[in-house]
């Protein structure tokens, strides 16, 4: 593999502002400093407000099993041991429900000293179903890149209820980096909205493919059934897939951005938000935003469980930039501007 300048990032200086999440301009830095290279020219919307999107490469595998490379190890290595077969991203391939695979990512990195980072998958990849996880050589954890780290990344992706077509150049998943280590700043805890007469979608299980590329270009129907709940209760039935909103609007200040993470288990056997970064200036005046809800990715586990309008299903955790962002959310335009219950870009409007 060849990324473009990547040998020009060996001399990058250690960044010296406050601890905090970079903003769209220092990525911008980053990436004409060499820090963060590409295999093909970076695309002028790939930069967001407070992180960056990755792309898919050419090569993907079908894996046996997950796996974590862990300390002295790099990927390409143990992916030696349960890779079962190579697929072709060039023209595209079927992804199916129920399989594992690894894939190349188009960006590398060489980060200065002090600066990590942290993926999360993309807003329209969760809302899809599609579980997808960030891996680096060496490391002990998913989505987590150390300081420092310089090398290749990778996907683990896992679709659950659809199959997908993908492509090289997909954007499954999001990387944010951050100087240092940022204070959580607060917590705010987001509860489920159950009043609506449609109050969210069941996935169908036996649905067709979705490709992942294609905006607009799906009838929901073929994909979803509609939920009205009765007496602002929901029952979550196990191993099916929900989309939901949020009972509060969800604000985040232009200094900041936020991370959404599951509750603690003990509070329901469910899991929810597959997709948890959340831009500077949703749901904010400034952008026009006020009023959007956050859209909750659910899925219950082994026992059935009875959901109930305003309760608590996961937590918004704060963090600083570390200057404000050169653009905010949804300045240039957004599929989930002023948002409330809303399916992925994939589909077209419910009627």
């Amino acid at each position: 593999m060849h990324w473009t300048d990547s040998r020009r990032a060996a001399n990058v200086a250690p960044m010296k502002s406050k601890p905090g999440i970079l903003p769209s301009q220092a990525l911008s830095a980053l990436i004409d400093q060499g820090a963060i290279s590409a295999q093909n020219p970076f695309l002028p919307d790939q930069v967001q407000p407070a992180s960056i999107d990755l792309r898919l490469g050419e090569s993907c595998w079908r894996v046996r099993a997950s796996f974590l490379p862990g300390a002295g190890r790099k990927v390409t290595q143990r992916l030696k041991d349960v890779a079962m077969h190579r697929l072709d991203l060039t023209a595209g391939a079927v992804l199916e429900k129920g399989c594992v695979y690894i894939a190349e990512v188009q960006e590398a990195l060489a980060l200065p000293a002090g600066t990590c980072g942290r993926a999360n998958p993309k807003s329209s990849t969760g809302r899809v179903d599609v579980f997808v996880r960030l891996l680096t050589d060496h490391s002990p954890a998913f989505d987590d890149v150390a300081e420092g780290y310089k090398g290749p990344l990778y996907l683990e992706i896992a679709p659950q209820t659809f199959s997908v077509l993908v492509r090289a150049g997909t954007r499954l998943n999001q990387l944010r980096l951050k100087q240092g280590d940022p204070p959580r700043l607060n917590t705010v805890s987001v509860g489920v909205d159950l009043t609506e007469r449609l109050a969210g979608f069941r996935a169908r299980r036996h649905a067709g493919v979705i490709d992942l590329d294609l905006e607009n270009g799906h009838d929901p129907r073929d994909f979803w059934e509609p939920l009205e709940p009765r007496h602002g209760e929901l029952l979550l039935d196990p191993g099916e897939f929900y989309i939901l909103a949020s009972k509060q609007a969800v604000e985040i200040p232009v200094l900041q951005a936020a991370e959404m993470t599951p509750i603690d288990p003990s509070v329901g056997e469910f899991r929810v938000h597959y997709a948890g970064f959340f831009d500077p200036g949703f749901g904010a005046a400034e952008t026009d935003s006020v009023g959007s809800r956050g859209v909750l990715e659910v899925r219950s586990h082994e026992t059935p469980f009875l959901l109930e309008d305003g309760q608590t299903v996961a937590r918004l955790v704060f963090e600083p930039l570390t200057e404000r962002p050169a653009r905010l959310y949804g300045q240039d335009g957004s599929h989930y501007q002023r948002q409330g219950l809303q399916l992925s870009k994939h589909f077209k409007a419910w009627r």
